[in-house]
């Protein structure tokens, strides 16, 4: 195979939750990987003005890796983008249904006929939306309940720069009656608007319940890449694989590393993230994860969020990480802090 020259710079993004991608960033080890290859490795979030910030979502840069949610990834695949899903991961964030203090709301039953908060954004792809459809369906699905035994209530967003405070506030004014959300940003939201958590997916045995934006989350890359040089590729998986299983062994470290990357303060991290299963970032393309990814589309095909089908499985290309995993077992890269970004309003 004849490669192409080695790229000048390799991009990534990654939304403000816990990411393999986030953690290697800000442990320097992305940029220490290609040092001696005299590429650069930027995040796309301190991009310059002239390259598009909504290549977050569009996937349209060559030489990008993306992980973040897969409402977006799935987007863009079914609007023939020419992207490779290399990875998933499945991080418990915390999904909850939040209903005012004094809501005779107690748990996911007490739903049917109630008035649940669906926001819309102006976005390309309104993946605030899927995600409150989706969570609200996998809170009904555990009482044997859809979407049809509640009320769905449109809330405009777009007047609001915090996340989930439209739908917060529409709570507090008594217009709805459950709110869904997720991650550290969500439980201090709450906290701020005194509402209380009704319903706690994670805690509910079928994991099927808690599919989402987030849950399978994929990592993806422009299929050029991929043709051109598999083998950085591979690297690039590789330290995203050590830093997933760093993350696991450094609670501590990790809780100062997700507050930078999720914009959250230290009770919102804690909040999101409590238990073992919250700290696990490993990446794989299991069939379980596949399968769950695929009732992923099929939903947000079925709600109108997709132009075409995505085969995920055509989609997958495993040989990436079989290579990286052999790679990752290499010693670890001394740490350094290189990447300062802030959360922004990325999925």
């Amino acid at each position: 195979m004849t490669h192409s020259a080695l790229p000048a710079t390799l991009w990534f993004t990654r939304c403000p939750v816990p990411t393999a991608t986030g953690i290697a960033a800000d442990l320097g080890w992305l940029a220490d990987e290609f040092a001696r290859d005299g590429i650069t490795v930027a995040s796309l979030q301190n991009a310059p003005a002239t390259t598009a910030r909504d290549h977050h979502y569009t996937h349209a840069l060559d030489g990008l890796f993306r992980e973040g949610g897969n409402v977006p990834a799935l987007w863009t695949r079914s609007r023939g983008e020419p992207t490779r899903l290399i990875g998933l991961t499945w991080i418990e964030e915390r999904q909850v249904v939040l209903v005012a203090a004094d809501s005779p709301v107690q748990e996911a039953g007490d739903l049917k006929g109630r008035r649940l908060a669906v926001p819309r954004h102006p976005l390309p792809i309104d993946f605030w939306r899927a995600m409150a459809l989706r969570g609200f369906e996998g809170a009904l699905s555990t009482a044997g309940l859809t979407l049809d035994d509640a009320v769905l209530v449109d809330v405009p967003a777009d007047a609001h720069a915090e996340q989930w405070s439209a739908e917060l506030d529409a709570l507090r004014a008594g217009t709805v009656d459950a709110v869904y959300a997720k991650g550290a940003t969500a439980v201090e939201a709450a906290a701020r608007h005194g509402a209380r958590i009704a319903v706690e997916l994670d805690d509910h045995p079928d994991r099927r319940s808690r599919v989402n934006n987030g849950t399978p989350r994929p990592i993806t890359v422009r299929e050029s890449l991929l043709e051109d040089r598999p083998e950085l590729v591979a690297r690039f998986l590789a330290v995203l694989v050590r830093a997933a299983g760093w993350a696991a062994g450094h609670p501590d470290e990790l809780a100062r590393v997700l507050s930078r990357e999720t914009g959250a303060g230290a009770a919102g991290v804690a909040g999101a993230y409590r238990a073992r299963g919250h700290r696990d970032l490993r990446i794989d393309l299991s069939d379980e994860r596949l399968d769950l990814l695929a009732e992923q589309e099929h939903a947000l095909r079925a709600h109108g969020f997709l132009a075409a089908p995505v085969d995920v499985r055509e989609w997958a290309a495993p040989e990436p990480l079989r290579r990286a995993a052999g790679l990752a077992a290499r010693p670890a890269t001394v740490v350094t802090t290189t990447d300062t970004n802030t959360a922004e309003d990325r999925q």
